[in-house]
C-alpha cells in the first residue's frame, strides 16, 4: 500500500513539473508593487540588465526624447537596450513616485552623471499581467 501511494504521488509530481516546463515561462513582475517595477527599470536602463524586460514594457510602449525629438516603440526601445546589454553607466540613479492614482503610477528616475543630469519621466499602467511601463519621457534639463 505504502508502495502504491508512493508512486502515485510521485508520479503525480511528475507530470505537474512537466506540465509546468511545457508553459510558457511566468511573469514575475505581474505581482509585485510599482516601485519594483520602477527600480526594474531603472536596472535595465543603468547597469543593462535585460532579464525582465519583456515583462517590464507595455506592448503599447512609447519613448521619446524631448531633446531630440528621438522616438520609439517598444520593439525598438528593447533593441536598444539589448545593444547596451551588461554597459553600465557611471552614475547615480534614484526615483520618486510624484503621483499614483488607482491602476495609473507616474515617476521621476534621475540619472546624475559628472557633466550632466539625465531626468526620465515614467508613466506606469495596471492591468491583468501586472504593472507595466507604458510610456518613458527622457530630458536633459
Amino acid at each position: 500500500m505504502k508502495t502504491t501511494l508512493k508512486t502515485i504521488a510521485a508520479a503525480l509530481i511528475m507530470v505537474t513539473s512537466l506540465s509546468s516546463f511545457a508553459s510558457e515561462k511566468a511573469n514575475p513582475l505581474k505581482d509585485v508593487e510599482s516601485s519594483m517595477i520602477l527600480n526594474t527599470y531603472l536596472e535595465a536602463v543603468t547597469v543593462g540588465s535585460i532579464d525582465l524586460n519583456k515583462f517590464l514594457f507595455a506592448d503599447d510602449f512609447q519613448y521619446s526624447n524631448v531633446n531630440n525629438n528621438d522616438r520609439a516603440g517598444k520593439k525598438e526601445y528593447i533593441k536598444y537596450l539589448k545593444a547596451n546589454k551588461g554597459m553600465q553607466y557611471d552614475c547615480e540613479s534614484s526615483y520618486q513616485i510624484l503621483s499614483q492614482d488607482g491602476k495609473v503610477c507616474v515617476a521621476k528616475a534621475i540619472m546624475a552623471f559628472d557633466n550632466f543630469t539625465r531626468v526620465d519621466y515614467i508613466t506606469l499602467n495596471q492591468g491583468k499581467d501586472g504593472w507595466k511601463v507604458s510610456k518613458v519621457e527622457t530630458t536633459y534639463p
